[in-house]
C-alpha cells in the first residue's frame, strides 16, 4: 500500500473524518462477526484490538492525519491465510465495508474510491505481493 499524505481534500476528509472512520468500522465488524463465510476467521481475535488497528489503518489509507504503525499487510493476515483465507473471504469482506459506508449515506463517488483501494490491498493480504 502506498503511504498517503493527510490533506484537506483527502479521501479520509471527504468521507467525514475520524466520527465516520469510527463509526463505519464499529458496523462493519458487526456484519463480519455475523456473517458465518467469515467470522470464523474472527474466532480468535481481541475483537476490540482489532477495531482499534482498523479505525488507525483505514485512517492511514484514506490520508488521515495518523501514521500507521501497524504491522504490513502480508504479515498481518498469513496466519489467516494458513487457516484458508480465499479472494471469497476478501470479496465477502469487502462487501460488508460497502455496505457499512452506504449505511452511512456515504456518495457512492467515495464508496467507489474506497473500492479502488481495497483491491490495491488484495494482493498484499493475499499474500501475493
Amino acid at each position: 500500500m502506498q503511504s498517503h499524505s493527510f490533506s484537506q481534500n483527502s479521501l479520509y476528509e471527504r468521507l467525514g473524518g475520524e466520527s465516520l472512520v469510527e463509526v463505519a468500522v464499529e458496523i462493519f465488524y458487526m456484519k463480519v462477526i455475523e456473517d458465518d463465510r467469515v467470522s470464523h476467521f474472527f474466532r480468535w481475535t481481541n475483537m476490540e484490538t482489532q477495531i482499534e488497528r482498523q479505525k488507525a489503518f483505514l485512517t492511514y489509507v484514506f490520508g488521515g492525519p495518523k501514521p500507521y504503525t501497524g504491522r504490513d499487510l502480508n504479515l498481518a493476515h498469513a496466519h489467516l491465510r494458513a487457516y484458508g483465507l480465499k479472494d471469497s473471504h476478501f470479496d465477502i469482506v469487502v462487501e460488508h465495508l460497502i455496505d457499512s459506508l452506504k449505511d452511512l449515506g456515504v456518495d457512492f463517488g467515495l464508496i467507489e474510491e474506497v473500492m479502488l483501494l481495497t483491491e490495491e490491498a488484495r494482493e498484499d493480504v493475499m499474500g501475493r505481493r
